[in-house]
């Protein structure tokens, strides 16, 4: 059965020149749940920064930290010294582990994106960073993130898989399957026909008892897929991904 969360159900922790949509994909379930994770799926930050914006730097904990920048470029510094900007096809791979810090800034126009935490299968893990570049305008799906030994471009440390696409409207694609494993397809911006079901911005849909079905784009779209074993072992000791559930 298909089942959908609304764009009307996500929390906002942060209102002005940082603005959080933060969704908690256990939303999506019927059950009424405390935790916010779908899975090892703990978060999805759906952030707007403004130009001049600096977050400063701050730590994370035993969280997998995926940042998919879809407008503008962010700049990121961490505690090693290391500077790299993001922009649309310039991904990142935060695997915090034990310890890492890190700050972003805006410097020009504004940024918005998305910051995916994972739970990790293990805590205290040794940290790491990952970059990958890629099409920004694939209109297909790409693949970008997957566990240890998928030959995914970016390795998280969890049973789970982030893809995106970008179809154009009228576009058809099918969602993809892997074994085992379930979907949580988000729609960043657009809007998507599913079934008899119309997807719009920040709204999810997933289905645990069958394959979604075929989506047709209504308009030009961005949709980014995750793909997880929803009874993978986790840590929930994460900064952020072991967080519980907010309104």
């Amino acid at each position: 059965m298909i089942q959908i969360l609304r764009a009307g159900n996500h929390y906002q922790p942060f209102r002005g020149p940082f603005t959080i949509t933060r969704i908690q994909p256990s939303d999506i379930l019927d059950v009424e749940m405390n935790d916010p994770a779908f899975g090892p799926l703990s978060t999805i930050d759906h952030a707007i920064m403004r130009k001049g914006l600096t977050i400063k730097m701050h730590e994370h904990v035993n969280d997998e930290i995926f940042s998919y920048v879809w407008k503008g470029t962010s700049y990121h510094k961490d505690s090693a010294g290391f500077e790299a900007s993001i922009a649309p096809g310039k991904l990142m791979m935060m695997n915090a582990g034990n310890s890492f810090w890190h700050e972003e800034k805006v410097k020009e126009e504004y940024v918005e994106m998305l910051q995916i935490f994972f739970r990790p299968y293990e805590a205290n893990l040794p940290p790491s960073i990952q970059f990958h570049d890629k099409p920004s305008d694939n209109r297909d799906w790409y693949e970008m993130v997957g566990p240890e030994g998928s030959g995914a471009p970016l390795v998280i440390r969890q049973s789970g898989y982030v893809l995106d696409a970008h179809p154009k409207m009228g576009d058809v694609l099918q969602v993809p399957q892997y074994k085992g494993m379930k979907p949580f397809l988000y729609v960043l911006d657009g809007s998507i026909q599913i079934g008899d079901d119309t997807i719009h911005k920040q709204e999810a849909v997933t289905d645990l008892e069958n394959d979604l079905p075929p989506f047709t784009a209504i308009e030009d779209t961005t949709v980014v897929l995750f793909i997880v074993d929803m009874d993978a072992i986790t840590s929930n000791s994460g900064t952020i991904s072991g967080m519980g559930k907010r309104r």
